[in-house]
């Protein structure tokens, strides 16, 4: 018998959908940015894809003034970037009290209440779009919760420390909107690449008591976000040589749709955000070098928020990030502004 407390059954997901149901006009906005989406990771949109925002959503009204302030510079570089917000609410923390996101925040008594938190994750999502027009990117850290957001999501990352897992994987291989995967945090790009195989095929799984089947997702593809030695030491991999052999790997195989979005933060850049600009501007120089490394490169995945760095959980500053430090509202706009003149 497993050592389990089974508190309650969660509600369904179409009885959390009718508490924030979708208008005909948003799905229709959905599915245009959807469909913008998949005509850049398939070529026919030259545009580049910045998935940015915070490391973690943790403060839904700091979270709307952020993306409100988005959605104006993206008025202003639409025709060079599409922008799909980071609106990520859920972490993987597992050891001692970590952040685990807005999915796990506790009520005023201190203990994490899930349906409350399943509520907040939809809510939030439903506020950006809603209010900016913006869907929005999130992790699937949970497979069996994307369902509670698989109609407003725009984009799902599979995270370092899930991408070799089966069910992951499989779930991808269902979605109908991009999946990026990316490598672990040990660095073995193989890994990275046998799970965008996966997601790419069909299969036939048990998820949520049921037999399904995939039909496989052409646009499941890679993101590069650095890793770590054996030593613990962040090692990078989105210079010239790691991008290069990326395209070596995807030339050499059956995969549809190649493409990469490169994470200028985590360790890629050390965990210092103040290196993301440098680093992105360093890709944009590679890719005018290269043009089979330009054609992989889809965008950037770039941790942002109203202020610079982190704080801790009660720290109490607005808008500054509560798990890794950001990159601040100013900084950000000018890196969107230069990205636009690169272009």
């Amino acid at each position: 018998m497993m050592n389990l407390e089974f508190e309650r059954k969660l509600t369904i997901p179409k009885e959390v959908k009718e508490m924030y149901p979708v208008s005909a006009e948003l799905s229709q906005i959905v599915a245009e940015r959807a469909k913008t989406i998949e005509n850049i990771f398939t070529g026919r949109d030259r545009r580049l894809v910045l998935m940015i925002g915070p490391c973690s959503a943790d403060n839904p009204d700091a979270v709307m003034d952020y993306l409100s302030r988005l959605r104006r510079v993206q008025e202003e570089v639409e025709k060079e970037i599409f922008i799909i917000p980071r609106v990520y609410t859920n972490k993987p923390r597992t050891t001692g009290d970590g952040y685990k996101g807005l999915l796990h925040q506790p009520n005023p008594q201190g203990k994490p209440d899930m349906f409350k938190g399943i509520l907040a994750t939809r809510a939030l999502h439903m506020r950006a779009l809603q209010e900016t027009g913006f869907s929005c990117a999130d992790e699937m850290l949970y497979p069996d919760n994307h369902r509670y957001l698989d109609d407003l999501l725009a984009y799902v990352a599979v995270g370092a420390r899930s991408v070799e897992n089966q069910e992951h994987r499989l779930v991808a291989s269902g979605l109908p909107v991009p999946v990026g995967m990316k490598n672990p945090t040990a660095g073995d790009l193989s890994v990275m690449m046998n799970a965008i195989t996966a997601a790419q095929h069909k299969h036939t799984f048990i998820y949520r008591g049921w037999e399904v089947h995939s039909q496989g997702n052409p646009l499941a593809h890679a993101i590069m976000r650095g890793y770590m030695n054996q030593h613990g030491q962040s090692l990078p991999n989105y210079h010239y040589e790691d991008l290069a052999r990326l395209a070596e790997l995807y030339a050499a195989s059956e995969l549809q749709n190649p493409a990469v979005i490169i994470d200028t933060n985590h360790a890629n850049s050390g965990k210092r955000p103040l290196e993301q600009p440098r680093i992105v501007k360093e890709v944009l120089h590679t890719c005018r070098y290269n043009p089979e490394i330009q054609q992989i490169v889809k965008g950037f995945m770039i941790e942002s928020y109203i202020e610079d760095g982190a704080q801790k959980v009660d720290g109490g500053c607005y808008g500054k990030s509560i798990t890794d430090p950001c990159l601040g509202w100013e900084k950000s706009a000018r890196l969107i502004y230069d990205i636009a003149e690169m272009l």
